[in-house]
């Protein structure tokens, strides 16, 4: 049997702003919020069988290094679109700054940070 990725987990600064953009980008949708089995809220943003995992506390600290240089730094978290063109102008329009775009086999990608730094990858497949 293959295992299949059905969520990450990751703090941001705020669960509602960040859900939202998510929701109006993506297309996602909030499958569960709540209190945290730790200090703070938590919130489950995506489709019917993955999800993002979105966490937050009053005391969070602020993102501190580059996470390309911290063992166990979150990098990048990847989404797949059918028309990266379109999703370009969403993602600048929503108040991201849309990186350059590449071409790779098999496929396009570009990238964009969130307002906690957080970078996000844009892929579509040919």
């Amino acid at each position: 049997m293959t295992a299949m990725l059905e969520h990450a987990n990751y703090t941001v600064s705020n669960i509602e702003k960040t859900a939202a953009w998510m929701q109006d980008l993506f297309g996602w949708h909030i499958r569960w919020q709540g209190d945290s089995t730790l200090t703070g809220q938590s919130m489950h943003v995506g489709t019917d069988t993955h999800y993002l995992a979105l966490y937050t506390r009053e005391d969070a600290k602020p993102r501190q290094e580059n996470s390309y240089d911290t063992v166990g730094g979150l990098n990048h978290i990847a989404v797949v679109v059918d028309d990266i063109q379109d999703m370009r102008k969403r993602v600048k329009a929503a108040g991201f700054t849309p990186g350059e775009h590449y071409d790779y086999e098999p496929g396009q990608r570009f990238y964009f940070h969130d307002d906690d730094g957080i970078e996000y990858e844009v892929v579509q497949y040919d």
